[in-house]
C-alpha cells in the first residue's frame, strides 16, 4: 500500500514539472530592433515637383495669311531683336496695297473737283445767284470727299501694315526653341494668330514653376533657398531661390496646388526647357545635434511594461531620498506629455537589460530622422526602434507541423519491395 501511494506521489510531481516546463517553453521571446543616436546636420525641407523654362517665352505668330516663302532659322538658332526670321509671300498683299493706292487717288481727285465745286456754288450764294439748298448741297459733296479720302489713307495704311506683317522678326534676343512651319506651308491668320515659333530669352537665367501642395506653401517664401535634381543628372544637386508665390491656386483630383516660381542660374547650358525638376525646398536647419530614426519616437511598450518601468523609477527616487519621492506619473500621464508637439519618449535597454524610458524635446525633422535633446543623450546611445515577438516553444509536441512531421517519420509496415 505505501509502495502504491509513492508510485501515485511520484507520477504526481512529475506531472507539475511537464506542465512548468511546457509554460516556460510558451513564454514570448522579445527581440527589440535598435536604432543609435546619431550627431550631425539636419534639415527640415518641403518636396514637390516643378518644369524648367526659361524666364521668357514668346510665342511668335502671323497677323496675315499666306504661304511661308522663306524661313530664316532653325530649331536651336540664336536670334537678335528685330532679325528677319520668315517671310510669307507678298504678291496678294501687295496688290492690296496697289488697290488702295489707287483708290486714294481716286479720293483724292473726288476732293479736288468736289472743292472746285464748292469755291464756284459759294461765289454765287454770297450774291444770291443760287439758292440754299444747292449750296447746302455742295457743301456736303465736298464734305463727302474729305471723309472718303480720310478712308482710303486708312485702307492704304492697313494694306502697307499687313504687307510688312508678311516679313516675321524675332521680338527678343533669344533662343529659337521650337519651328512650327517649313517652307510652302500656308498659315492662316485668325482670331488667334498661329504659333510659327517658339523663342526662348536669355537661358543662363531659368526658372522652375513648382506645383505645391496647400499643406505645404505657408512653408515658402520669397527668398527662400531651394535645391533640386533633374533626371538628365542624377548625380547633380543645382540650387535657386524662390523668387515668386502665386496666388492663383490649382485643384486637380480634390487636391489644391499653389506655383512657387524659383530662379535659376544656368551659365553652363546644361539644363533644359521642359526638364522635370525634383525641388527641395530648405525651411529649416540645425547644426551639430544629436537626432534620432522617427521610428524610435514612435515607439511605445505595452501598459504593462510601461508600469513596470515606472514602478522602477518610482522605486528608485524612494531609495535616494529617503522614501519621500513624488509619486511618478501616471501611465496615462505620460500618454499625454508624449503627445504634446515638442516632447517625446524614447526607450532603452539598460545596462541590467531592463527597460528604460529618455525623456526628450523634440527638434525639427527631415522625414526620417529627428532632432532630440534630452537629459545624458549623447551619440551612440541605442534606442528601440521597434520590437519582434517569437514565441520559442520547448516542447516540440506543440507545433501541429512538428506532430505531422513526427507522424511521418513513425515506422510504418515494410513496403513490399523491401522484403
Amino acid at each position: 500500500m505505501k509502495k502504491a501511494i509513492f508510485i501515485l506521489l511520484l507520477v504526481g510531481a512529475g506531472t507539475i514539472i511537464l506542465g512548468t516546463v511546457r509554460s516556460r517553453g510558451s513564454q514570448v521571446a522579445v527581440n527589440y530592433r535598435m536604432a543609435t543616436v546619431e550627431q550631425g546636420n539636419i534639415e527640415s525641407l518641403v518636396s514637390a515637383t516643378g518644369t524648367l523654362d526659361a524666364v521668357t517665352t514668346v510665342q511668335v505668330g502671323t497677323q496675315v495669311s499666306g504661304i511661308i516663302a522663306e524661313i530664316g532659322v532653325d530649331f536651336n538658332d540664336p536670334v537678335k531683336e528685330n532679325q528677319i526670321i520668315a517671310r510669307i509671300d507678298t504678291a496678294l498683299l501687295s496688290h492690296a496695297v496697289a488697290g488702295a493706292e489707287a483708290q486714294l487717288a481716286r479720293s483724292q481727285a473726288e476732293l479736288r473737283q468736289a472743292r472746285r465745286e464748292y469755291d464756284r456754288i459759294n461765289l454765287l450764294h454770297e450774291e444770291n445767284l443760287v439758292s440754299d439748298s444747292e449750296f447746302s448741297t455742295v457743301q456736303f459733296d465736298l464734305d463727302s470727299a474729305q471723309a472718303s479720302v480720310q478712308s482710303t489713307e486708312v485702307d492704304l495704311s492697313r494694306a502697307q501694315q499687313n504687307l510688312a506683317y508678311a516679313t516675321i522678326t524675332s521680338p527678343i534676343n533669344g533662343t529659337v526653341i521650337n519651328r512650327a512651319v517649313d517652307v510652302g506651308q500656308t498659315v492662316q491668320a485668325s482670331f488667334s494668330a498661329p504659333e510659327l515659333f517658339l523663342i526662348a530669352g536669355d537661358l543662363t537665367q531659368m526658372q522652375i514653376l513648382v506645383s505645391v501642395d496647400e499643406s505645404d506653401i505657408g512653408q515658402i517664401a520669397e527668398g527662400q533657398s531651394a535645391r533640386f535634381t533633374v533626371q538628365a543628372y542624377p548625380e547633380d544637386s543645382f540650387t535657386g531661390t524662390v523668387r515668386q508665390v502665386r496666388l492663383q491656386s490649382a485643384s486637380e483630383d480634390n487636391v489644391v496646388n499653389y506655383t512657387a516660381v524659383v530662379d535659376v542660374a544656368n551659365p553652363e547650358g546644361s539644363l533644359l526647357p521642359g526638364m522635370t525638376a525634383t525641388v527641395d525646398f530648405l525651411v529649416e536647419t540645425a547644426s551639430d545635434v544629436l537626432y534620432v530614426a522617427n521610428a524610435s519616437l514612435r515607439y511605445k511598450p505595452d501598459q504593462e511594461k510601461m508600469a513596470a518601468v515606472f514602478d522602477r523609477k518610482r522605486s528608485e527616487r524612494e531609495a535616494l531620498q529617503g522614501g519621500s519621492a513624488t509619486p511618478p506619473p501616471s501611465s496615462r500621464g505620460a500618454r499625454e506629455g508624449t503627445a504634446a508637439a515638442n516632447r517625446g519618449m524614447l526607450w532603452t535597454v539598460n545596462d541590467a537589460g531592463e527597460l528604460d524610458m529618455v525623456p526628450v524635446r523634440i527638434g525639427i525633422s527631415d522625414g526620417t530622422n529627428t532632432v532630440v535633446m534630452g537629459r545624458n543623450l549623447e551619440a551612440g546611445t541605442q534606442v528601440i526602434a521597434g520590437v519582434s515577438s517569437r514565441a520559442s516553444s520547448s516542447n516540440s509536441s506543440n507545433s501541429p507541423f512538428q506532430q505531422q512531421n513526427n507522424q511521418s517519420r513513425r515506422p510504418g509496415p515494410p513496403s513490399p519491395g523491401g522484403m
